[in-house]
């Protein structure tokens, strides 16, 4: 299906972030946005300035992935249906608008657990915070190495 960027980024945000309230599913989105901007590393060279290229970059995000593991992944961008929230979100985000306290990050994930770790993926991200129960991280100067 060819959805607009817009689209799929409003559906990453329910996937991703839609139990999260309207300020997780915000930072979600402006990780999203971070990466799309990057000034350099991975993301610069992958992204190229470009929403779809970010989310679908295989192994960055769960929900742009209709198999896991060799099995269906039920929870996938093209089985949600973004309600207004989502395209609000969505909009403000490419216009934008960030969760001051996610800073720079260009990473999240969910730790199942009480703690974020200090680092994430590796030693390139530094915890910078934590929204419901998700974990966010800063490029250090080793990510732009990547």
């Amino acid at each position: 299906m060819a959805y607009s960027d817009r689209e799929l980024l409003a559906r990453l945000i329910q996937c991703e972030a839609g139990g999260e309230g309207e300020i997780g599913m915000a930072a979600v989105a402006g990780v999203v946005m971070n990466r799309v901007h990057a000034a350099g590393g991975e993301y610069a060279r992958v992204g190229k300035g470009s929403i779809r290229n970010i989310i679908f970059q295989p192994g960055q995000f769960v929900c742009a992935s209709e198999t896991e593991g060799g099995a269906y992944n039920p929870q996938n961008i093209y089985n949600m249906r973004p309600e207004e929230i989502h395209f609000l979100i969505a909009d403000w985000a490419i216009e934008g608008g960030r969760v001051s306290v996610v800073a720079d990050s260009l990473w999240f994930y969910n730790p199942f657990g009480p703690k974020c770790r200090n680092n994430f993926p590796t030693t390139v991200g530094y915890w910078q915070t934590r929204i419901g129960d998700h974990c966010f991280y800063n490029p250090t100067n080793a990510y732009y190495k990547t």
